[in-house]
């Protein structure tokens, strides 16, 4: 058996997550996919998954030799197709991920575009509120809302977006002005996961170089923004979230931004692609087709929240 064809066999079965979606993609048995996972197995002499009549799980050294087998794929991938050049048309399966709410909001619309202007490729989106390995988990392209450590990764920006403090205006009607951070004691916290449960940070005021905390218990915590957003609109309190979240509330005027002097900078967006993957056709398609599309929409978002 061809040590590389076991190798698509492996990924595919992970990245479906059994033994009969892997072979229902490659055109194949959920015996010939076994077949091909126990030859790596013997090859390697240890067991890299763990299976069950209803589940697969990767054992310790299955997570290791699957990065691998990831880049070798990739590697392979990309050597064909620089021999094919620019005659290679997209196709295949793109791989993105994203935060939960920024790849619903983001990426989803622009995906549904997109393979319906490539008819050859098909996509997958995994939304995930953590950071993603690229090279280690199979992905193509991430949209990354973050400061970028050093890497190897291509990354081109999009656009940037705030974390705003919002209330409804009726809330702040009848509840003490909140002119600075250490008034939010005075007020109903609708908290996020990952925004401070219990307290909130700001930068440093002009008499001290040290930031500010605010300390508080909430009325909720929620892990959505869209319970967040909700209980807000609905005068419940005040919430943390990006200007993106608010967006649409500010815009009809059912959230206002408060405390905009004491923001944090704001943080940059991104597209980010492993090195060398903008060789393959239709990695280069998604970005040539979704950099101008997010950065008007970004510069939209801009605009509104802007003018709260």
């Amino acid at each position: 058996m061809d040590r590389i064809d076991a190798m698509k066999v492996f990924v595919a079965t992970l990245d479906e997550g059994s033994l009969v979606g892997a072979g229902r993609r490659l055109g194949r048995s959920a015996a010939a996919v076994s077949r091909a996972i126990a030859f790596l197995e013997a090859h390697v002499g240890i067991a890299l998954l763990h299976r069950t009549t209803r589940t697969i799980k990767l054992s310790e050294a299955g997570e290791r030799y699957a990065a691998s087998c990831r880049r070798i794929l990739t590697d392979l991938e990309e050597a064909d197709l620089m021999i094919a050049g620019e005659r290679a048309a997209p196709r295949g399966t793109l791989t993105l991920t994203a935060p939960v709410a920024a790849g619903q909001d983001f990426l989803r619309p622009l995906l549904d575009e997109f393979v319906n202007t490539y008819p050859d490729v098909t996509a997958r989106l995994y939304l995930l509120d953590r950071p993603a390995s690229l090279i280690d988990e199979g992905i193509d392209i991430a949209l990354r809302i973050a400061h970028l450590p050093d890497s190897t990764l291509v990354a081109s920006p999009v656009g940037e977006v705030r974390r705003v403090i919002a209330a409804a205006p009726r809330y702040l009607a009848k509840h003490p002005h909140l002119n600075e951070p250490a008034d939010l004691a005075k007020h109903q916290i609708i908290s996020m996961t990952h925004f401070g449960l219990d307290s909130w940070s700001f930068p440093s005021s002009n008499n001290s170089a040290v930031p500010q905390t605010v300390h508080f218990t909430p009325r909720l915590t929620v892990n959505s923004v869209e319970g967040a957003v909700a209980s807000a609109v609905e005068a419940h309190g005040v919430t943390r979230l990006f200007s993106y979240h608010v967006a649409e509330q500010v815009r009809d005027k059912s959230l206002r931004i408060v405390l905009t002097r004491y923001e944090p900078a704001p943080l940059p967006v991104h597209l980010l692609t492993p090195q060398g993957r903008l060789a393959v056709p239709r990695v280069r398609a998604f970005f040539d087709f979704a950099l101008p599309r997010l950065r008007e929409r970004f510069s939209a978002l801009k605009v509104i929240t802007d003018a709260d």
